[in-house]
């Protein structure tokens, strides 16, 4: 049973700081490469950035430079550190195991924590 829970969102000025946090089942996060996913309102969810098993990472372009994802694979927990906030990062945050092709489980989300962005 895929299980995630999110946790670390809130409401920050432009150029603060958020670190978010996963708690994923173990069965899914340790043989799986995991992601970090948002979707704001009115638009579809877009990948933020992954991560695999081993360590190795992608970003989204816009993020670049100002997040960074990390995983405790001891605690089957997953982080996005994210600094300098700008408006446009306001949305809802979600983990799921993450592929090229999409989520691994696009059935199970949990249930977001959100991320809101004054300007």
């Amino acid at each position: 049973q895929v299980q995630l829970v999110e946790s670390g969102g809130g409401l920050v000025q432009a150029g603060g700081s958020l670190r978010l946090s996963c708690a994923a089942s173990g069965s899914i996060f340790r043989i799986n490469a995991m992601g970090w996913y948002r979707q704001a309102p009115d638009k579809e969810r877009e990948l933020v950035a992954g991560i695999t098993s081993g360590g190795s990472t992608i970003y989204r372009e816009s993020v670049k430079g100002r997040f960074t994802i990390s995983r405790d694979n001891a605690k089957n927990t997953l982080y996005l550190q994210m600094n300098s906030l700008k408006p446009e990062d306001t949305a809802v945050y979600y983990c799921n195991a993450y592929t090229a092709w999409g989520p691994k489980f696009p059935g199970s989300w949990g249930q977001g924590t959100q991320v809101t962005v004054s300007s």
